[in-house]
């Protein structure tokens, strides 16, 4: 059972932020959607602490984009332009992570 868990965590940490984010239409599941999924792994017998830490990680992702809107993670994020062409990295974490 713990590795079906591990696996539909894996799962859900790949999909989740390309689904949110979409397409021109707008989300593909709603956050609403990815906490209900991970809800009911948490309702899974016998779940480790290593896969607590990891829904409760995702979880804290969905609360921040929540709080921040699509539209902060619609733009790349890990690069800002400098006036003299060149970039650098930007000191926010990467968001588009999945």
């Amino acid at each position: 059972m713990n590795r079906l868990i591990d696996q539909e965590i894996a799962h859900i940490s790949r999909v989740m932020w390309p689904s949110l984010l979409g397409d021109l239409g707008g989300a593909i599941f709603s956050s609403e959607y990815w906490r209900m999924r991970l809800h009911a792994l948490l309702d899974a017998p016998s779940v480790t602490k290593a896969q607590l830490c990891a829904i409760d990680s995702l979880l804290l992702r969905l609360d921040h984009y929540d709080q921040r809107g699509p539209d902060l993670y619609s733009t790349p994020t890990d690069e800002a332009s400098r006036d003299d062409g060149r970039t650098e990295r930007s000191s926010e974490p990467e968001a588009l992570h999945g």
